[in-house]
């Protein structure tokens, strides 16, 4: 495991700047996301460590060892694309001992390593099958079998499971987990998938418009966004336009078009002064329904709701425009039309400073 670190890394393809002096570190023997929308700079900053692309400017470092102009193929990663590519032609144990062959290594010792990564994978037995046998979840294990197989330093995965269906996805997720931790290896993994990231990961960078917006835990992530466009692309959020009356020592008095609101400022380098516009932002989960005393209280009307088994989703008018709370195991379903009166604890509205 090695330890992996991004310099002011700047890449523009013609006029489009996809990176924009990006830096991170990851630690060793972390599952570190890229996370963020189409276009965000996540796959060219991961190819810029990866020596596939090289960047304008910047520092990759592996360990304390600079790498910028290294080749791929003498950083000691291997990748795992999205497309899996691999060779329709060969067997599954041909296609796994492709990085082997490449680097000569004994066949005895290819033989033995190629049965390692099957076993590994869970394919054990599967090494004289083609591709085309194999399932969407199968092949998926081939490539990562193929990618471990040459005993990388670090892992890197570019939207792996984005091909597979819903349970598959779930079952993979628990298994790149697995192999990572199992052989302590610094991986880094590109999703546009929020949940995947937030099921997975050690540590999440999301990355806007070819800038690094936020870095930290999936729980410091959804729970301190320190921006609205952070909070909104983790999870669901509900955004309020509002005023700064006071501020101080971590929380803020704001006013709303339905009146005052007392909240936490997760962006702990942000002191705004009083009149300063702001972004709260409220979970849909954060709203508490059915109570009439409470903090932060807002009067609505439910306009629509959906039963989703384990919690309740509904969508309610007020003041503020729609708002969307959740429930998980209601007492009893709220009818459209039923007025209610929401609320939110302090500590679970935050405000934010507008982009």
């Amino acid at each position: 495991m090695e330890s992996i670190t991004a310099e002011s890394l700047s890449k523009s393809f013609g006029t489009v700047r996809a990176l924009d002096a990006v830096s991170l570190g990851i630690g060793a023997g972390e599952l570190f996301f890229l996370l963020g929308p189409s276009g965000c700079g996540k796959s060219t900053l991961l190819r810029c460590i990866a020596g596939l692309e090289r960047p304008d400017s910047g520092i990759v470092k592996f360990g304390g060892r600079v790498v910028t102009d290294l080749p791929a193929h003498q950083r000691g990663t291997a990748m795992v694309f999205q497309s899996y590519a691999l060779w329709p032609h060969l067997t599954v144990a041909k296609n796994i001992a492709f990085g082997l062959e490449e680097r000569r290594i004994p066949r005895p010792e290819i033989k033995r390593r190629v049965e390692e990564a099957l076993d590994l994978v869970q394919l054990a037995g599967f090494g004289n099958r083609t591709i085309d046998q194999m399932s969407g979840g199968q092949q998926q294990r081939v490539a990562l079998a193929r990618a471990l197989v040459v005993r990388p330093k670090c892992l890197l995965l570019d939207e792996p499971l984005s091909n597979l269906d819903a349970r598959l996805r779930l079952e993979m997720r628990r298994e790149i987990r697995r192999i990572v931790k199992l052989h302590g290896l610094t991986a880094i993994y590109v999703t546009h998938d929020q949940e995947e990231a937030l099921a997975m990961a050690d540590r999440i960078a999301i990355l806007d418009a070819g800038h690094l917006a936020q870095t930290g835990t999936p729980e410091e992530i959804y729970r301190s966004p320190r921006s609205p466009m952070v909070a909104a692309f983790i999870g669901e959020t509900n955004l309020i336009s509002a005023t700064v009356d006071a501020s101080g020592a971590g929380e803020a008095r704001v006013s709303t078009a339905a009146g005052a609101f007392s909240g936490r400022i997760p962006d702990s380098g942000w002191a705004p002064a009083t009149g300063t516009t702001a972004t709260v932002s409220i979970r849909p989960e954060a709203w508490r329904l059915h109570r009439e005393n409470g903090e932060n209280p807002l009067p609505g009307r439910v306009t629509d709701r959906t039963y989703l088994g384990q919690h309740i989703q509904y969508w309610i008018e007020t003041a503020l425009g729609p708002q969307q709370a959740v429930e998980t195991n209601p007492h009893r379903l709220l009818e459209p039309g039923e007025t209610v009166l929401l609320h939110a604890n302090r500590e679970d509205v935050l405000v934010l400073a507008v982009s």
